[in-house]
């Protein structure tokens, strides 16, 4: 199993980044890990709605263009479905047993994906109606596919 997180900019603090390298350690285990990280562009404080879809169609070009071909995209979407720790499990289980060996879960930036990324996107899952730091979900995201892995071989994990 392959799994890539597409995500927009740079993780900033080191926290963040101590973080990441803990849980794609533990996850070196169960599938080959790849992170990709795609330029954010610079958000004015008070953009415009027109200078925000601009700033969302750079990052869309961006990260359009590093999805590897052949793998299955995941975007994660406030509007998109949600499950628990086994639901997820599951359903990722059930995506490497109908053929995918590769995933592809993408993180916007600050202002979200766009439309033509959900568009591209076989899937959008949501890990919570609240808005979190890129940042941190990328530890959020890497947290949970690693609980799925233990999971769905029977082994212990916190509840």
């Amino acid at each position: 199993m392959k799994i890539t997180v597409l995500a927009v900019g740079k993780i900033k603090e080191k926290f963040y980044t101590e973080a990441v390298r803990e849980y794609a350690k533990r996850l070196s285990r169960y599938c080959e890990l790849s992170i990709i990280e795609a330029e954010d562009e610079p958000t004015p404080e008070n953009a415009s709605p027109r200078q925000e879809a601009q700033i969302k169609e750079k990052e869309s070009e961006r990260i359009l263009a590093k999805i590897p071909s052949g793998a299955r995209v995941i975007a994660l979407a406030i509007d998109g479905k949600a499950y628990d720790s086994l639901g997820l499990s599951k359903h990722l289980s059930e995506l490497t047993l109908a053929g995918s060996s590769h995933l592809v879960f993408i993180i916007g930036g600050s202002l979200g994906l766009s439309d033509a990324v959900l568009s591209r996107a076989d899937e959008k899952i949501s890990f919570s109606k609240l808005t979190f730091p890129h940042q941190l979900m990328r530890v959020i995201l890497l947290e949970q596919i690693y609980r799925s892995f233990r999971i769905a071989r029977g082994e212990p994990y916190h509840k």
